[in-house]
């Protein structure tokens, strides 16, 4: 296969898989959300036997994570099973709003610990804080997929 058609195949299917932050646009506005606790997240989650989900999301820039906003996080299965079973925490990497500077260094750090590569990453943590699931990309099937493999980990 030629370089060309490999490149262009390449391209295609991380646009449906994931993003990376290269391919973010430069920043405009600013956003005045506080930075997360994974500490304060963790030990609420041990505390209501929950687990803990970060979404790490490119949201205003990144094709799959609007996707997966729209197809997963969005629908009432999903917001019910989060109610009762999730901490749930958003990790942005916009290019359309300019984060505060805590929140994006927190956010920045949390990308270095669990080594995220690309947009959107589901990274899940039990109440003790270690990492139980990963998932980088899409994830088909809606929330019934999503929530199947979080009681997975979870060991439900």
């Amino acid at each position: 296969m030629n370089r060309r058609i490999f490149g262009i195949l390449a391209a295609g299917l991380l646009g449906l898989s994931g993003c990376t932050r290269e391919q973010a646009d430069p920043s405009v506005a600013v956003s005045n959300g506080a930075p997360i606790d994974l500490n304060a997240a963790i030990t609420r989650a041990r505390t209501d036997n929950k687990i803990v989900l970060l979404d790490f999301t490119g949201s205003d820039w990144c094709p799959p994570c609007k996707e997966l906003q729209k197809e997963v996080f969005s629908q009432p299965d999903f917001q019910a099973y989060a109610a009762t079973n999730l901490i749930f925490l958003v990790v942005d990497f916009p290019t359309g709003f300019h984060l505060p500077p805590d929140t994006s260094a927190t956010n920045d750090l949390l990308s270095q610990k669990f080594d995220i590569q690309g947009f959107p990453t589901l990274v899940a943590l039990n109440g003790e804080g270690k990492q139980i699931w990963q998932h980088v990309g899409f994830m088909e099937g809606g929330p019934k997929a999503l929530i199947s493999a979080l009681d997975a980990a979870k060991g439900k």
